[in-house]
């Protein structure tokens, strides 16, 4: 058993935990996760109506018109508001207790890794969401209501279809723009080399692309606003990728020849 010397912890004395030490210690971090998820989702959902306005007041811009088909489909779509929401906020909450639980087996240099790749994971994401709020989903809009110019056909939109789509995206660029804290991780962690993702750039950018048209609707300007951010975060992984090998094994290419 490892030693904890964190005063939250049922071993302050300076004794080993127990296996029920350990279980007790990670039952109530789950405990305070789940509570604290919970009240996040009710904040969430108290401000859904607020966020669907937000966002269907962006798409009103472009003269789209929103109507709801089904009697459940408004509060549907607001508790799918509050539940991403929710999760969202909950995120840096879990990751501290996921940190508070294993800080005491790992290194200085380790916990402080752990802390940045949690904050600029955080900071990734949200502008991932930011740059899919301010340029992709008004790109996006516009482009789909530019193809109903010169005829007959008006835009009612689904409010729940709407809804769906802006989460979609939004989560789905949050999730692309965190690939530059995954590759440092993994290169951290020795299971990724900088060398290996600038050999295969080219093979890459054709599973980028692949990649977009499986997470995106199906046309080919959503695959594309997602696959040109993918391309350009992938160029900064490589590069934040050698920096970090260089910093983490500067004395690699004397002790272990690089293969290849």
């Amino acid at each position: 058993m490892s030693r904890r010397n964190q005063p939250d912890t049922a071993a302050s004395d300076g004794g080993e935990m127990s296996l029920t030490d350990h279980l007790k210690e990670l039952r109530n971090r789950v405990a305070v996760c789940v509570a604290f998820l919970v009240v996040a989702i009710l904040v969430c959902l108290y401000f859904s109506p607020q966020l669907v306005e937000l966002f269907t007041d962006l798409g009103k811009e472009y003269d789209y018109q929103f109507v709801y088909i089904a009697p459940q489909e408004l509060l549907a779509v607001q508790l799918s508001i509050a539940a991403i929401g929710g999760l969202v906020i909950s995120a840096p909450v879990l990751c501290y207790h996921i940190y508070a639980f294993c800080a005491p087996g790992l290194k200085r240099t380790e916990r402080l890794f752990f802390l940045l790749a949690v904050g600029f994971g955080t900071l990734c994401f949200c502008v991932g969401v930011l740059f899919a709020y301010k340029i992709t989903v008004p790109f996006m809009l516009y482009f789909f209501m530019d193809l109903s110019v010169g005829t007959d056909i008006s835009a009612s939109v689904s409010i729940q279809s709407y809804v769906n789509f802006l989460l979609t995206v939004f989560v789905v660029f949050g999730a692309v723009f965190e690939l530059p804290v995954l590759s440092v991780l993994l290169t951290r962690l020795g299971l990724l080399r900088p060398q290996w993702l600038a050999r295969s750039r080219k093979v890459l950018f054709v599973l980028i692309f692949l990649l977009a048209a499986v997470i995106t609707p199906p046309d080919v300007i959503s695959q594309i606003m997602v696959a040109v951010p993918m391309m350009a975060l992938l160029e900064l992984s490589i590069f934040l990728c050698r920096i970090c090998e260089k910093l983490w094994r500067p004395g690699e290419k004397t002790t272990a020849p690089e293969n290849g």
